[in-house]
């Protein structure tokens, strides 16, 4: 995949534009940190401590730029992330009625959280958790929470691009690469 830094420069002939509004890496950070928060939907992967990888669709809430997952101590993404501590988010969107989806996507740190740890119960109290922690779910005998760390890289194909260049040439269009700034706090 070919993925390019978004840059000040003023494109070639063979150059994609970008999008006026996204020309600078901290909007482009900003608007990718829009569009996590806006959704609910991820696929978490994993890999074991025997190096076996495992991805599922999971709902998240963004909460302080951390990812909240519910799910199961016995879980095999939980018994991954106790193991290694890693996981990588895949975050997929229509912008378009035809051709893929968008993608935002990054590596993160990853803890299993008990569902009675304070910062689990300050965010339960302040009803911050609520896409996660309804269906019964905080009922569980074994349920906890994934907390996913802020992002430090978002990569993403569509989001920044201009919709002629991914029509024109998608495979040479729309990857893009971008350092989350720390003053953004991450995901909001």
């Amino acid at each position: 995949m070919h993925t390019t830094q978004i840059n000040h420069s003023t494109p070639s002939k063979t150059e994609p534009r970008q999008k006026k509004a996204n020309q600078t890496p901290l909007r482009h950070a900003h608007a990718m940190l829009r569009i996590i928060n806006k959704r609910s939907f991820a696929t978490l992967a994993t890999t074991s401590s025997a190096g076996w990888s495992h991805a599922a669709g999971v709902v998240y809430q963004a909460v302080d730029g951390e990812l909240w997952i519910h799910t199961t101590r016995s879980s095999r993404k939980a018994r991954n992330i106790a193991a290694t501590g890693k996981v990588g988010i895949g975050i997929a969107f229509r912008r378009l009625p035809v051709g893929p989806p968008f993608t935002i996507h990054y590596q993160a740190a990853a803890e299993l959280v008990a569902m009675d740890a304070p910062a689990a119960v300050r965010l339960l109290d302040a009803n911050a958790l609520k896409r996660v922690a309804g269906h019964g779910a905080l009922d569980m005998a074994d349920g906890c929470f994934i907390r996913v760390a802020k992002p430090k890289t978002l990569h993403s194909y569509g989001p920044g691009a201009r919709i002629i260049d991914l029509i024109r040439d998608p495979l040479n269009t729309g990857a893009m690469s971008v350092s989350v700034p720390a003053e953004t706090g991450g995901v909001r």
